[in-house]
């Protein structure tokens, strides 16, 4: 049984062209999060391969958006569901990736338990299986489909129409989305009080990523930083879930402007955000990017003027501009023996 579909919440043009950068943004954001731990394999700890993986859900979640939104759907095509379809699975996937960082954290850094590969092999039979069981069940039973913007920004979801959208709604995403708004906080609180009381211990980890001798195995300040993921999770997530209320509510203020266009950033820059944080705001990882852009631009530029041996005088260069070339120093100042 199909209830009638109501009207679509208007999205305006800069609306869209806002969230479509918003998509665009964090398409490249999570895309060059994938390439550092590809390109540099001294990056790839733990932490940085559970963020590689919500960056990949979250990679595809903001193409997925990127083409509802450019589409502006208003009806359920066959590529509305195929959008749909890949947009609830990426999206249920980061909610579950972003809840096994924060259980990850929570276990190394307050209970000591080291990391195993059957900790990693049940995230990824959780975040990975969970979600393509949902969105294979909703396509089955066609609960996929237009959702007249209201619990979107032109892009599809659940169909409206269909009787019991609001449990599907649930199933799909809102469900995990409000559980990790309780859940994730529990977590941070209590490694953000075990982090306070062993403070004095904490105080020697270096930058985020820097492994040195002098590091503790069991975490590192990418622990740290990987709090700040639930808090981001909670702060661009909350506004699509003040949308849905407000469509149970048949509240008029759903359509709001401002609120359209804080969901629709909220639901597509998670990636974008997490690049910020952990490639631009990471000394290592930004000191890495920078060094391989200046010396490309430099071989672009003076490569056939110069020999093999004046390159890699050059690169050398850069690489001591940058800060990287610590490790060569110190061998060169310590005694010999």
């Amino acid at each position: 049984m199909h209830l009638s579909t109501p009207p679509q919440t208007q999205v305006y043009p800069f609306e869209r062209i806002v969230v479509l950068v918003s998509c665009a943004l964090s398409f490249l954001g999570s895309g060059l999060l994938v390439g550092t731990h590809a390109l540099w394999p001294e990056l790839r700890t733990r932490p940085r391969q559970l963020l590689l993986y919500l960056s990949l859900a979250d990679l595809l979640s903001a193409a997925s958006y990127f083409y509802g939104v450019l589409k502006d759907f208003a009806s359920s095509s066959w590529d509305c569901v195929a959008q749909g379809a890949v947009s609830t699975f990426a999206n249920t996937s980061s909610f579950f990736w972003t809840m096994a960082i924060a259980l990850y954290l929570y276990l190394t850094i307050v209970q000591g338990s080291p990391s195993s590969t059957a900790l990693l092999c049940f995230f990824h039979l959780v975040s990975w299986g969970v979600p393509l069981i949902i969105t294979v069940t909703a396509v089955s039973l066609k609960k996929i489909g237009y959702d007249a913007s209201d619990v979107s920004v032109g892009w599809c979801w659940i169909d409206i129409s269909t009787e019991d959208h609001v449990l599907w709604m649930l199933l799909a995403g809102k469900m995990w989305e409000i559980l990790a708004y309780v859940t994730l906080p529990i977590f941070y609180i209590l490694i953000k009080k075990h982090i306070n009381r062993a403070h004095a211990a904490l105080s020697e980890y270096r930058p985020i990523l820097s492994r040195t001798r002098t590091s503790q195995p069991r975490t590192s300040v990418a622990d740290k930083k990987l709090i700040l993921i639930p808090v981001l999770f909670i702060f661009l997530r909350i506004w699509s879930t003040i949308r849905f209320v407000l469509t149970l509510c048949g509240s008029p203020a759903v359509q709001n402007p401002l609120l359209v266009v804080l969901h629709g950033i909220g639901n597509t820059f998670q990636g974008g955000a997490n690049c910020i944080m952990f490639v631009l705001c990471t000394r290592v990882v930004r000191n890495k990017l920078l060094s391989s852009l200046c010396c490309w631009q430099r071989e672009s530029m003076d490569g056939s003027l110069q020999s093999p041996e004046s390159r890699s005088l050059s690169r050398a260069s850069s690489l001591k501009d940058w800060g990287m070339q610590d490790s060569g120093r110190e061998r060169s100042e310590s005694p010999s023996t």
